[in-house]
């Protein structure tokens, strides 16, 4: 849609216009002669003529620069380019950046999650013949990403990173809910705390009586619902009856705490799908070719922060011209 801004280039007939209009400034002055002669009407006529030129140059580059910014044109500036997301090893990321040959092209970080759609968005930027290399852990798209150019990305193929969840038991059931953090793998590591604390993510209240209303987590399972008012009118979804309050996100299950190992896995999968979020899945090391079909989106502010301080420069020039024709 911004392209279509440079259909208003026509308007640049309007200036042109305005300055070749004839401009009459009529001085008269009374003689005392020319009551003897006789009575003629004033005739005009009507030329086309140029008048202030540099003003009228400024004019129209004015008009052009504020054309420009509106349309946010693209040039290709960027050359080889290596983008790194945040986290990956430096030393890998030189080795990986030499042995492509990139190891004094241009170096953009970014989140892992935003790497290949900045690419996607910003790959109108480079110029024909740039490489772009991408290095660090990606997470998979939904589905498999097309560029207008080649793209290779590299990943580290690292171990997930540990991730600590602590949770905090109120209960005389302690062990029973302390087996059941215990059969979960994989890159979570579960920390039973003494006490809550700011880290505490998990709170589970195994009690009759009401918490401390101080008490706040982001997540709370609970097997009384008799000391949460919020669960009187909470939604179900396969026994699951759940509720947002003050304290945080309310759980309630009936059969809480899980009976046997398949039931706390269920509801350990449960809180990382609902709750936490699913696990990223990472990208194997590969290379995408160029593809006509991509569509690739005009990126935003390449050239606004330069057409904005030449259009602020042209604006200061044209008012000074226009101020000193008038004196």
């Amino acid at each position: 849609m911004s392209a279509l801004w440079w259909l208003t280039l026509p308007i640049l007939l309007l200036p042109v216009w305005w300055h070749r209009r004839k401009r009459v400034q009529n001085k008269a002055a009374p003689m005392a002669t020319a009551r003897f002669l006789p009575r003629t009407e004033p005739r005009q006529t009507r030329i086309w003529r140029w008048s202030d030129p540099l003003l009228l140059l400024v004019r129209c580059l004015l008009l052009v620069a504020l054309i420009a910014w509106l349309a946010n044109p693209v040039y290709p500036f960027r050359g080889d380019t290596v983008v790194v997301t945040q986290g990956a090893d430096p030393a890998w990321v030189e080795r990986e950046a030499t042995q492509a040959g990139l190891a004094n092209a241009e170096r953009v970080v970014l989140p892992a999650a935003q790497a290949l759609g900045w690419v996607h968005t910003h790959e109108r930027e480079w110029q024909r013949d740039a490489r772009l290399l991408v290095l660090g852990d990606v997470p998979m798209p939904a589905s498999k990403p097309a560029f207008g150019r080649p793209v290779e990305v590299r990943t580290q193929a690292a171990a997930p990173a540990q991730v600590e969840r602590h949770v905090y038991i109120a209960s005389e059931r302690a062990a029973e809910w302390r087996r059941m953090f215990a059969v979960q793998g994989g890159p979570e590591k579960f920390v039973v705390d003494e006490t809550p604390g700011a880290a505490t993510t998990l709170i589970v209240w195994d009690r009759a009586e009401a918490p401390p209303a101080s008490l706040r987590a982001s997540l709370w399972w609970i097997t009384q619902p008799s000391a949460f008012p919020e669960l009187v009118r909470a939604r179900t979804v396969d026994g699951l009856r759940y509720a947002d309050s003050a304290r945080g996100r309310l759980w309630h299950h009936a059969d809480w705490p899980p009976r046997d190992a398949d039931a706390a896995r269920a509801l350990l999968d449960d809180w990382q799908q609902l709750h936490i979020g699913p696990r990223p899945y990472m990208m194997r090391s590969q290379a995408f070719a160029a593809d006509d079909k991509a569509d690739a989106p005009a990126p935003g502010g390449a050239l606004r922060s330069i057409l904005l301080a030449i259009l602020a420069a042209l604006f200061v020039l044209e008012r000074s011209l226009t101020h000193a024709r008038r004196r």
